[in-house]
């Protein structure tokens, strides 16, 4: 399952988009989101996903 970027509560730091080994994470303007079909959870690469350890309002979630 891929992660998700919660709008309402990402605050736009940008610390997850520099991090993800699969260059899922883009933004447009300050709306990031995460493209679920480059999404592996970070998986072989990290213990867990990156995005929601490095995200300091929890807005990456599970999709």
């Amino acid at each position: 399952m891929a992660f998700k970027i919660e709008l309402d509560l990402c605050n736009a730091c940008g610390a997850c988009e520099s991090e993800c080994p699969n260059r899922a994470i883009s933004h447009a303007g300050k709306e990031y989101k995460i493209d679920p079909n480059k999404c592996t959870q970070c998986d072989g690469v990290y213990d867990s996903p990156m995005c929601a350890q490095l995200c300091n309002v929890d807005a990456c979630v599970p999709a």
